[in-house]
């Protein structure tokens, strides 16, 4: 059963979501560009093959904590979650995307990111 949030509820998580968030957009970023180095030259200042695994596997990690907590992850590049809500009546997301500061957009869940709008 998929969990739903109140606004409370993602606000109080928001804290170890932008913790969580800066962790995965560095993983994120050393993983492309060692992944890139391996591919163009086969050595990167970054490691290698197995650095190359570790980084996955953190990345891997973290974007669980994420599910786990009933947050779904919608991108990863930008980073973009969605947490379940309802507002008014109506099946909505609370939408939070990369570099934003605090959790201050939803949409209706049947339009997804184009139908984002200001929380009231």
């Amino acid at each position: 059963m998929e969990r739903t949030f109140d606004l409370d509820e993602a606000d109080a998580l928001m804290p170890e979501v932008l913790a969580r968030a800066i962790v995965l957009v560095d993983l994120r970023a050393d993983l492309a560009e060692l992944t890139l180095d391996l591919r163009a030259s086969g050595h990167s200042r970054l490691g290698g093959l197995a650095e190359s695994k570790a980084l996955e596997a953190r990345l891997a990690e973290t974007i669980g904590w994420f599910a786990e907590t009933g947050i779904e992850v919608k991108g990863l590049a930008p980073f973009l979650i969605d947490f379940p809500s309802v507002l008014d009546g109506e099946s909505v997301r609370l939408c939070w995307l990369e570099g934003e500061s605090s959790l201050s957009w939803y949409h209706l869940t049947a339009l997804g990111f184009a139908g984002r709008r200001r929380l009231p």
